[in-house]
């Protein structure tokens, strides 16, 4: 039998082990933000579905083949800008090429980071989405979600992670 003072430890070291993150149901819990409404100019949301002022816009696309691939043929050529947005720590969005029926034929992130500052603020950039039938593309729309930090899950790291996640990118043949 144990004595008195080691049972009535005992209730002090459980709140111990839980304060400190021991405890595998401590606190820690993972959400993932719905996707917003594709388009071709959209309010960048965060993950918890808040706007912080910034769009993001697709100014235009060509289907034509990259200089530096010219033997692959045509691909999506795209302009975009992003409005509001930081040059070193801003959003990020998926681009995507999609067909009549909004279906996605070929999408990428694109980052605000890697764009360039112009004169009025805003920042813009241009890139290449590789698909597979370029014939098929009718347009190039943007998904509003911030994809630029992803914290880590309760399963990667149960005392540090969790919290609100981006909805998983998207990819070929998603419904936009």
């Amino acid at each position: 039998m144990f004595p008195a003072r080691v049972l009535a430890g005992a209730p002090l070291a459980l709140l111990i082990l839980a304060l400190s993150g021991c405890s595998s149901s401590w606190g820690c819990t993972d959400t993932t933000a719905k996707r917003g409404k594709a388009g071709v100019r959209v309010q960048v949301e965060n993950t918890y579905g808040q706007r912080p002022g910034t769009t993001a816009e697709v100014v235009d696309w060509r289907l034509e083949p990259h200089p530096q691939e010219p033997s692959e043929g045509d691909q999506v050529h795209f302009n975009y800008r992003f409005d509001g947005a930081d040059e070193y720590s801003g959003p990020a969005v998926d681009a995507c090429a999609v067909d009549r029926k909004r279906l996605a034929l070929g999408c990428q992130t694109i980052y605000s980071s890697e764009a360039w500052p112009q004169p009025n603020g805003a920042l813009t950039g241009d890139d290449w989405l590789a698909v597979e039938h370029p014939a098929q593309v009718a347009g190039v729309l943007l998904i509003p979600n911030d994809q630029s930090y992803d914290p880590r899950t309760c399963d990667e790291d149960i005392k540090d992670g969790g919290g609100p996640h981006p909805p998983k990118p998207a990819g070929k043949g998603d419904q936009l």
